[in-house]
């Protein structure tokens, strides 16, 4: 088969140009400008363009599209034109793992995290899985891999709903938290949508919720009373935990249906642990020895973009993350306050003006967490301005935070207010990684 990626260059759509490649298809893709993305998939065997042209879409394609394409793009216009199938990109995913054990990992953070823990343990195990994971995992492997084994990992996008293209085998939800309102309309929508995904789950497959997370809880109370088998897992007191998290003077244990496990993570973060526990019940469900599954959890090292250490330069160390949701933010603070007894200064791009507008007070309050923070212009991807707020929406809230619009200026800035002994972090879902090299040089 030919396939032809439009916007070839996003994360989920040059994991799925990989795995297509990877099948034996012959694949072609386009995007507006060049990234590493697009680059990696050229590196794996398709042929791509920089650049929109109906020229470069062969007519013999299927034509796979994300939701941010436009739909006046000169490449959707030709295909439509011609008749040419256009598939959506969660569409050739499940294309890809069809006759596989479909194991998809949702939730509003901690998917890219959960889905590289999966797939590394079970490579570990010997299972030889299949991933598309949305960021390289630790070492530079790419998070598209078509396995031998019978096992595929995926992240599952709730952003726009593709998630409902989806009927896995196992469901693992690491939280509900409302987001992308700006798809969904309101709340109640967005936690249907939830819902429903737990419903597409395969007859005798299971539901793995963080109970942890309110929304996640609420959802596993709904399907386990829709009949659909649900387990749960974290730190509280309920009866519903089916695995709980417990501290010991020599580290955390899980304990899971009365039994102790041990489970010692080569990454920091109590949201990792929380994560970590997610995986673990989904390597259980698949035939995997809890203890075992705990010891291959440990080889996962990380992925691109979350808490990606960059350098070390002048004493101080600068660290490189993807959090974009007040949630996320507070937890990688916390991570950066436990690794340092010296200043954190954070470096934070806002991703999506409605996101800023809607979340403004969330984001001041997790940020005061940092000692210093410089906030640069949103990075609006799909949205214009007039869709929410920009970054100011978050200084006028947080005291002693400083608005620099220019991103290479803000990133001279938290340069300059670092001192040896800190931790540097550049922080959201946009360019503003590309400052983590911007602010080495500068120490």
């Amino acid at each position: 088969m030919t396939y032809h990626l439009i916007g070839a260059g996003g994360a989920g759509m040059s994991v799925v140009g990989q795995l297509l490649v990877q099948a034996g298809h012959r694949v072609s893709g386009s995007d507006r400008s060049d990234s590493a993305n697009l680059q990696r998939l050229k590196e794996s065997g398709a042929d791509v363009f920089v650049g929109h042209d109906a020229k470069q879409v062969p007519a013999d394609a299927i034509v796979v599209v994300s939701t941010a394409i436009n739909p006046d793009n000169p490449e959707l216009v030709v295909a439509r034109e011609r008749g040419q199938e256009i598939i959506h990109r969660s569409q050739a995913l499940a294309i890809a793992a069809q006759d596989k054990d479909f194991v998809a990992v949702a939730g509003a953070h901690g998917k890219t995290t959960t889905s590289g823990m999966l797939a590394v343990a079970f490579g570990e195990l010997g299972r030889d899985p299949s991933r598309a994971i949305g960021g390289n995992l630790a070492g530079g492997a790419s998070g598209a891999h078509l396995g031998t084994g019978s096992i595929f990992v995926a992240e599952a996008d709730e952003s726009d709903g593709s998630f409902l293209n989806y009927t896995p085998r196992v469901a693992i939800v690491t939280n509900v938290e409302p987001d992308h309102l700006d798809h969904y309309g309101s709340e109640e929508a967005f936690h249907d949508a939830f819902t429903e995904f737990a419903r597409r789950i395969e007859f005798g497959g299971l539901l793995i919720c963080c109970a942890d997370s309110p929304g996640a809880l609420e959802l596993a109370k709904r399907s386990r009373a829709a009949g659909i088998r649900t387990w749960t897992y974290g730190r509280g007191d309920g009866l519903e935990y089916h695995a709980k998290i417990t501290d010991q003077e020599d580290g955390p244990n899980i304990t899971f249906r009365g039994k102790p496990i041990e489970l010692r993570l080569s990454v920091p973060g109590e949201h990792n642990l929380l994560n970590a526990t997610g995986a673990l019940l989904g390597g259980i469900e698949l035939g995997e020895d809890a203890h075992d599954m705990a010891q291959a959890l440990r080889a996962f090292r990380g992925t691109g973009r979350r808490f990606e250490q960059r350098g070390e330069k002048a004493g101080r160390r600068v660290i490189d993350d993807y959090a974009h949701h007040p949630t996320e933010v507070r937890a990688t603070l916390q991570t950066a306050r436990a690794e340092t007894e010296r200043a954190v200064r954070v470096l934070f791009q806002p991703h999506l003006y409605s996101r800023t507008e809607m979340f403004a007070q969330e984001f001041a309050d997790a940020l005061a967490l940092a000692d210093s923070v410089v906030v640069t212009n949103v990075y609006p991807a799909r949205e214009v301005p007039a869709d929410g707020r920009e970054s100011d929406a978050i200084t006028e809230l947080l005291p002693g935070a400083e608005l620099v619009a220019d991103k290479v200026a803000a990133a001279h800035r938290i340069a300059q207010l670092s001192e040896p002994g800190d931790i540097v972090l550049t922080m959201g879902a946009g360019d503003v990684t590309e400052m983590a090299d911007v602010v080495l040089e500068q120490l």
